[in-house]
């Protein structure tokens, strides 16, 4: 039952946003939730942790209430975001030239899990983000030069938030993988200072912060030309067992 304070949506997620094959990017479905329970604000960072796969094509039902949205798939929960008062760290930035250079170092070409991710698979120009996130030579890094494409836009022309969180996403697993290895997204807090336009040109910049187990940590951050903070992300990968 929905009561009076409580916000509800169903929804379905089209096959394009997947990550893994039949299954959401873990990214766009935490932007999503995100954007449900901050709508066009962002004064805050935001923590969705992933509980279970989000299925595509299927309906599935997004609630808000307080300082918390869901979303769930009849009585299993797959998505819970989080109001979080805390600042993010981001890596430094990489000016666009660079990162687009490393883009040729991309493991994914050599060997890659979700070669059909939205964001940084090989799917063709338009359809996917193709964000090849590649070493930066010299550095601890891994960049992408991001050339958004108009066809991630709204109908009014706004690049949703589900759509620069997808872009925070992957580059933190990509700051730990080697070819053939591969991990699934488990938590990612994130905060968006700026908004992203079609069309435009942004560096994606990654690092690998650290492991736990099957536990990987990674912080990442969308960068304007110039240098200006777009967004900010650290993430929490799940070896699986």
């Amino acid at each position: 039952m929905t009561t009076a304070a409580e916000l509800q949506t169903v929804v379905t997620v089209p096959a394009r946003f997947r990550g893994p094959e039949g299954v959401a990017n873990g990214g766009w479905i935490a932007g999503t939730v995100s954007e449900a329970l901050h709508g066009a604000q962002h004064d805050s960072a935001v923590e969705v942790t992933l509980h279970a796969p989000t299925p595509l094509d299927t309906q599935l039902h997004l609630r808000h209430l307080a300082n918390t949205a869901t979303l769930t798939h009849g009585e299993n929960l797959l998505v819970e975001a989080i109001t979080v008062a805390e600042e993010l760290d981001a890596p430094e930035f990489v000016p666009f030239n660079e990162a687009a250079l490393a883009e040729g170092g991309f493991v994914g070409f050599v060997a890659h899990p979700f070669p059909g991710c939205f964001v940084c698979g090989v799917r063709d120009p338009g359809d996917g983000m193709r964000i090849f996130p590649g070493r930066v030579s010299g550095t601890d890094l891994v960049a992408a030069g991001w050339r958004v494409p108009m066809t991630v836009a709204e109908e009014d022309g706004v690049v949703s938030d589900a759509i620069i969180w997808a872009a925070l996403d992957c580059a933190t697993g990509w700051a730990h993988f080697q070819p053939g290895e591969s991990a699934l997204l488990g938590r990612l807090t994130a905060r968006i200072h700026r908004r992203v336009y079609p069309g435009g040109t942004y560096s994606v910049v990654a690092r690998a912060t650290g492991r736990e187990g099957r536990k990987l940590f990674g912080e990442s951050a969308v960068y304007e030309v110039d240098g200006t903070l777009v967004a900010s992300a650290r993430a929490v990968w799940i070896i699986p067992a």
